[in-house]
């Protein structure tokens, strides 16, 4: 590498510290105990949080808020209170499978499933029905700790308009990405996750908002669109 040139790496921890400057720590993942996060985490899928937690609300009100209390519960029973986060039916399908394989394979203890090798646990819950690779992450980052990075439609959005990765791929080139060339540090990883989707929502939309983006200066995206839009100085 030149002296000039710099690092994947380096890009990457220039975008997260100056989002951190821009929108201030996030406070992800919500919730009251690591098992709500993971229900959180199915919930979430093709759903707003605002939904989500009007369902998290219904099965704390139902007591339901344990892998053992998702089991005993009738699954007709568990959609009526999934209901507000939408696909009520495929959801409570998916939070049943996912508290029989935390009581089967660690007797409902988090603990116990949060000192698993983080790669055989990320395959284990991957062989979870309705756990694709975007919720075993979400489940091994912010309710279990583990370093796991996770890569969502902001993410992919985020790394093709700064010049990083191909705007359509596998997820594992994402992840990668990240995983590749930035510490292993957890609190980081969720951290910038965090406010990879803070931006995402502020500026970084499917149709960009680039006037004032705190990254247009290092967004070769931003820039073609700023100079379409307003022209060039001389």
């Amino acid at each position: 590498m030149g002296a000039d040139e710099v690092s994947l790496g380096d890009t990457l921890t220039t975008v997260y510290d100056v989002l951190l400057n821009r929108y201030g720590p996030q406070h992800w993942w919500p919730g009251d105990s690591p098992f709500e996060m993971m229900v959180g985490a199915v919930l979430t899928q093709a759903a707003s949080w605002t939904n989500v937690e009007k369902a998290i609300a219904n099965l704390k009100e139902a007591d339901a808020l344990s892998p053992r209390a998702i089991r005993e519960l009738e699954q007709d029973d568990l959609a009526r209170l999934v209901y507000p986060s939408g696909y009520y039916n495929a959801k409570a399908r998916k939070l049943k499978a996912l508290a029989e394989f935390i009581g089967s394979k660690f007797a409902d203890d988090i603990t116990s499933m949060a000192s698993v090798d983080t790669g055989v646990l990320r395959a284990q819950l991957l062989g979870v029905h309705g756990i694709g690779e975007e919720t075993a992450d979400d489940i091994l980052l912010y309710p279990l700790d583990k370093p796991a990075f996770v890569i969502d439609e902001y993410a992919r959005r985020l790394l093709f308009r700064l010049g990083i990765a191909p705007e359509v791929g596998p997820y594992k080139l994402y992840r990668s990405t990240f995983t590749d060339n930035l510490p292993e540090d957890t609190k980081m990883f969720a951290e910038y996750h965090a406010l990879i989707v803070r931006h995402g929502r502020e500026n970084c939309q499917k149709s960009p908002v680039c006037g004032g983006c705190c990254l247009l200066e290092i967004c070769p995206t931003g820039q073609s669109t700023e100079v379409v839009l307003h022209g060039i100085d001389d």
